[in-house]
């Protein structure tokens, strides 16, 4: 910590805030290149079902290395056509981590099955794999490991275990577009891997998702899937010259719009310089916090490459003289808006009251979950901004260290 630092008021007893004004933790980066796209295609014949939609799927199938890309009009809608597409059906279950945005569990109940809980690992909060292995019975049928903050989840482990089994791998990779995994990057590795294109991500279609996958058989299921559950597309028949269609499943509308494609596709074009960006704060901060009394920087193991959607710090409790809920609000009325990154599933009253869980069922999850805190990252943080993410988080730990 540095000396002022430890003689400085915090804002939220008084005193000067490091900033003037809010830095939030994460926002969407646009300019005048993903605006004349967008303006291009409002123009054109098509807004849904048009072109830009292929053109996007292939654009982001080959930067990920996959057979297949299917889109969806967000990642939560993507991660439920990845569970119909893996076929669970009621009196399945799929095992997912309790440290995860609801979504990734509540994609199992869409379709009637139950989502089963494994702990995560202590150093990525990842899911355990030899935990989850204690959890399949002859009702599970798949396995939804999350990356957490964008760091890889053990993915051969659990693809070693889904074929011992019988059972599909969906990677709920919505926090990790980019990142590698021993050599490959991720939506080429697993089943079928889930991204999001929310405006908080690596890159934004507004609302968005993805489904990559290198089997042809998932890859029809997740285009009838979005589309109704009908075979051919308005496109399709279009250019066929009829109208004949056929429902061959029930489906939804999750379609993604051809001004959000054609958005995506510019943002394609910046994902790795993004990604670069990301890689460089995260280095930053984690120099800074190493020695930082009171906190805990992320953990990355030595095989993979994150995308760093997150940079989630732990407090370490013990040194501080404040809960983190005490920390956080010092932290925001510094003007750094900062975030947690997540509430378990299992605490959350519909779980609660639905499954009886009650807590402590999941210690790591639970004890990471009463220490997390998300600093602001996103690829457009300037240096200045980083600075005082730095300045302000060592202001508010000196002032509660024990």
């Amino acid at each position: 910590m540095t000396v002022a630092s430890v003689s400085e008021v915090l804002a939220i007893h008084g005193g000067s805030p490091v900033r003037k004004t809010l830095l939030p933790y994460a926002r969407q980066s646009i300019d005048e290149s993903d605006i004349q796209a967008v303006v291009e295609t409002l123009r054109s014949d098509w807004l849904t079902t048009g072109p830009k939609i292929a053109e996007f799927e292939e654009a982001m199938a080959a930067w990920v290395g996959a057979k297949y890309a299917v889109s969806f009009s967000s990642g939560t809608a993507a991660l439920h056509a990845a569970a119909f597409a893996s076929g669970l059906q009621p009196g399945d279950e799929a095992i997912t981590s309790p440290l995860t945005f609801a979504a990734t569990a509540n994609c199992v109940l869409y379709q009637g099955a139950t989502p089963v809980f494994a702990d995560v690992l202590e150093d990525t909060l990842t899911l355990d794999p030899d935990l989850v292995a204690t959890r399949i019975t002859p009702r599970t049928k798949a396995i939804l490991p999350v990356d957490y903050a964008g760091h890889p989840a053990d993915l051969d482990s659990f693809l070693q275990l889904a074929d011992h089994h019988g059972l599909i791998v969906i990677e709920d990779a919505c926090h990790a577009l980019g990142a590698e995994y021993r050599g490959r990057r991720l939506g080429s590795v697993a089943h079928m891997t889930v991204f999001s294109f929310h405006p908080v991500k690596h890159l934004t279609t507004g609302e968005g998702g993805m489904v990559t996958t290198d089997n042809p058989l998932f890859a029809e299921t997740l285009h009838r899937f979005r589309n109704h559950g009908i075979n051919i597309d308005a496109r399709q028949r279009q250019r066929a010259g009829h109208w004949h269609y056929e429902m061959v499943l029930l489906g939804f509308n999750y379609r993604l719009t051809d001004m959000a494609c054609a958005l995506g596709l510019q943002q394609i074009k910046k994902l790795e310089a993004n990604l670069s960006r990301r890689r460089q704060i995260a280095a930053r901060y984690s120099a800074e916090f190493r020695f930082m009394a009171g906190t805990v920087p992320p953990r990355t193991r030595m095989d993979v490459n994150p995308a760093w959607h997150l940079y989630p710090i732990r407090l370490d409790l013990a040194k501080l003289a404040a809960d983190r809920g005490k920390v956080f609000q010092a932290l925001r009325a510094e003007n750094v808006g900062v975030n947690v990154h997540y509430i378990p599933v299992h605490h959350h009253p519909y779980y609660r009251d639905r499954f009886g869980y009650i807590g402590g069922e999941y210690p790591v999850a639970e004890a990471a979950y009463e220490r997390l805190i998300s600093l602001p990252m996103f690829h457009s943080m300037t240096d200045g901004d980083v600075d005082d993410v730095v300045r302000a988080l060592d202001k508010v730990l000196a002032h509660f260290e024990k």
